[in-house]
């Protein structure tokens, strides 16, 4: 599969009621495996100018759009490691690209710390030259954008699968997706505000290269329909709505 902090895709969404959640995941059991790492609960910290410029140019549904968030799976203290997530998205291909470090060194980096070689080597002290590349092009991105900052924590409960005959095909589904404004770190629990009704699931859809049929004739005779739904996006939109934004200020 490649490295896993590397993805080049193409992702679709669709936002579905439970009821049809559920008739999708029987109907697709014989042709999807459950990811054994995929049943978790996510936790995210998106970063962000102070003019909220990067969500802001998202949801203008541009040709090229870009976002940085720091990710895990699991409850992390400051010395677990953490996923720091450069997010890229051009003509409906996604690329991301991803380091794994301690939250805590995460967090002077996005601040402004450059890491070392030491923090981009393995236990075994051997340098990890990919990563190195990856940090070296979040770096970039965190100089040119002068004011990023941690703006919202976001987390939902996700199932993930991939396909049997082809493990690079995905398909996951989120509930409980959950922003807020403070406690930007991912030591918290989860929970907040929600985005998505009750019993509601955002399904992602994951290819890099065609849909399998089977899927493209299951979406369209139950005519279920591509959203257009960003969850940072969402959470920004909503804030705005609360007047806790003020649109005067960016």
């Amino acid at each position: 599969m490649g490295n896993g902090n590397v993805f080049k895709r193409v992702e679709m969404k669709y936002l579905l009621e439970k009821e049809e959640m559920d008739a999708l995941m029987e109907y697709m059991r014989d042709k999807m495996c459950p990811d054994p790492h995929g049943d978790a609960t996510i936790r995210n910290i998106y970063y962000d100018t102070d003019s909220f410029l990067l969500v802001r140019r998202s949801i203008e549904k541009p040709a090229y759009k870009e976002k940085l968030r720091v990710r895990s799976y699991t409850a992390s203290s400051m010395e677990d490691p953490v996923f720091v997530e450069l997010k890229k998205k051009c003509k409906k291909v996604v690329y991301k690209r991803r380091i794994h470090i301690p939250q805590e060194q995460a967090i002077r980096f996005l601040a402004g710390e450059d890491l070392t070689q030491d923090e981009l080597s393995d236990s075994r002290g051997k340098s990890k030259p990919a990563d190195a590349q990856i940090a070296r092009e979040i770096k970039y991105f965190r100089n040119m954008y002068k004011t990023l900052k941690p703006v919202v924590y976001l987390s939902y409960d996700r199932q993930a699968y991939y396909g049997k005959d082809d493990d690079s095909f995905r398909m996951t589904f989120d509930t409980n997706i959950c922003y807020r404004k403070e406690r930007l770190n991912l030591s918290e629990e989860p929970g907040g505000i929600s985005l998505i009704d009750p019993g509601q699931a955002l399904l992602e859809v994951k290819i890099s290269g065609g849909m399998p049929m089977w899927l493209s004739a299951y979406l369209s005779d139950k005519k279920l329909f591509k959203a257009s739904f960003s969850k940072y996006g969402a959470a920004y939109k909503d804030m705005l709505k609360k007047g806790e934004i003020k649109i005067g200020n960016i």
